[in-house]
């Protein structure tokens, strides 16, 4: 388990394929349009699109990704930072649709469909054993959940009868199926379908990241709660093809790029308000 840092956040599907021909990518023929360092992190790297950061996610975990009513475009801090990645890495950043939490990393491991999994992704060992992670460039915690004015504790909820939410696949789920085994886990596609059901009532409560619950709970769900922070420690990173450990390099140095020139501060600043 890693040791919270300055970054601690507070208690706060089709996809369209896109081109096959993977082609050599690396600093010198990268390095023209974006910063020398990122650029040269790595002497070779392959991409599915040439000159694309090609992105997948699930897009309904806010403020992390989400999709804009208005657009119909992905926003959230996870896609500013990967804008932000493309740019100091010399490409354009191409988003492809919305998939299953789950699906993400057999994704990546497979290749051929996308470049990288920015997706508030904890990194874990088990992850760590099917693709590469990047360095961490965010920290968080679970919590649990629940509507305004349940009478329900941590030790209530870990009963028969009691149904817990959580999305499927995440380290919100591994921890509600530990600490909460008396109670029915339901697996959802999605956290915005947890929290709707929650509300009226489905489910008595629901796992999710501390910053997610807090986001949501303050913005959208006024009528829930966060019934206790989980102090995990968790770290989320960006998942990377074994067979392609130069993009993870250069992902890498792009990311401290990021850090020392400013850009990850901004973006912090954007979505939370303030440098977390």
């Amino acid at each position: 388990m890693s040791t919270i840092s300055r970054r601690q956040f507070l208690a706060t599907a089709a996809l369209s394929l896109g081109t096959m021909g993977l082609v050599a990518c690396g600093g010198a023929s990268s390095g023209d349009t974006g910063t020398d360092t990122a650029a040269d992190a790595a002497a070779e790297y392959t991409l599915v699109n040439e000159g694309k950061l090609t992105c997948i996610s699930n897009l309904y975990f806010p403020p992390f990704e989400s999709m804009d009513e208005t657009t119909g475009e992905p926003v959230g801090f996870d896609i500013d930072v990967s804008k932000a990645l493309a740019e100091h890495m010399g490409l354009e950043v191409n988003w492809l649709p919305s998939q299953a939490f789950d699906s993400l990393v057999p994704t990546i491991k497979a290749g051929g469909t996308a470049d990288i999994a920015i997706a508030g992704m904890t990194i874990t060992d088990a992850r760590k054993a099917e693709v590469d992670m990047s360095d961490p460039y965010v920290d968080s915690n679970q919590s649990v959940v629940t509507k305004v004015g349940s009478e329900d504790t941590l030790d209530t909820l870990n009963a028969e009868g009691k149904k817990i939410a959580v999305q499927a696949g995440t380290t919100g789920a591994d921890w509600a199926t530990e600490n909460l085994p008396n109670a029915t886990i339901v697996p959802l596609d999605d956290i915005i379908s947890a929290m709707n059901g929650v509300l009226t009532g489905s489910y008595d409560g629901l796992v999710t990241d501390l910053p997610v619950a807090g986001y949501q709970i303050k913005n959208s769900f006024t009528d829930l709660q966060i019934l206790e922070p989980i102090p995990t420690g968790e770290q989320y990173g960006i998942a990377v093809s074994k067979d392609n450990p130069g993009l993870t390099a250069a992902i890498n140095q792009a990311l401290a790029d990021m850090e020392a020139d400013g850009t990850m501060a901004a973006i912090e600043t954007e979505w939370f308000g303030a440098e977390v």
